[in-house]
């Protein structure tokens, strides 16, 4: 698909509005209905089973923490340039980024655009703000119809190729959008899309529908259990 073709997919279904976000000791909160509310990645990271915060501890151990931190501050530069090309190419936009991340991160928005992009059939937008009231906030990357189905979408990068089972809380958070979605705006999304490329330019593609789909609502709610019981003790 031309990028110039692009902005013609863009319909505005939905009067996806601002919501204010801010942070509180480094983690993220939405406001919504005048209530501040987690967002999915925080309820995420703080719901992490022992065994997945040993392994992450582990790897901090191992490749020592000066070099953790560069490695994640590397990976979000990345991953920052990746969504702003991606989301200035879909509005037509011009942008450009001269940095060596921001070299590497428009390679890989590439990728995805190629691979990708002939697969969506309507853009109702992107970096969309949503929550769903009492529980939680978040941000997914696009919203719109994939392959004729209304659909979650999120942009990954990695250094590496990934296997299904080693990300499933991109999946779960995929589930926790659509939840919000639906409940913000009376629709029923059928699919969550991930669409992942790595610095090799290696491309994967993920899709959760039908009763992987509600397997994972059902994970999500568990994860916002285990979170505020443990908020409340």
């Amino acid at each position: 698909m031309a990028i110039q073709n692009l902005k013609s997919l863009i319909t505005e279904r939905y009067p996806y509005a601002e919501v204010k976000r801010k942070k509180v000791d480094g983690k993220r909160y939405y406001e919504g209905q005048n209530k501040l509310l987690p967002s999915v990645t925080t309820i995420l990271s703080a719901s992490k089973s022992e065994e997945d915060k040993k392994s992450l501890d582990a790897w901090r151990n191992r490749v020592g923490e000066e070099a953790a931190e560069a490695i994640r501050n590397q990976a979000a530069s990345i991953g920052t340039a990746v969504h702003k090309f991606l989301e200035c190419t879909i509005k037509g936009v011009g942008y450009d980024d001269i940095t060596n991340n921001g070299i590497i991160g428009k390679r890989m928005a590439k990728v995805i655009i190629d691979k990708a992009f002939s697969s969506i059939d309507e853009f109702w937008g992107t970096e969309v703000a949503l929550y769903y009231p009492t529980l939680y906030g978040g941000t997914t990357d696009c919203v719109g119809v994939w392959n004729g189905r209304p659909a979650i979408m999120d942009f990954k990068q990695t250094n590496k190729p990934k296997k299904a089972e080693w990300i499933e809380d991109y999946f779960i958070q995929l589930a926790a959008y659509s939840m919000a979605h639906d409940a913000l705006f009376g629709t029923k999304m059928e699919v969550g899309v991930i669409l992942m490329v790595s610095r090799a330019l290696e491309y994967q593609l993920f899709t959760i529908d039908g009763q992987r789909m509600d397997d994972y609502k059902y994970k999500w709610l568990k994860r916002c259990e285990k979170y505020y019981g443990e908020m409340d003790n």
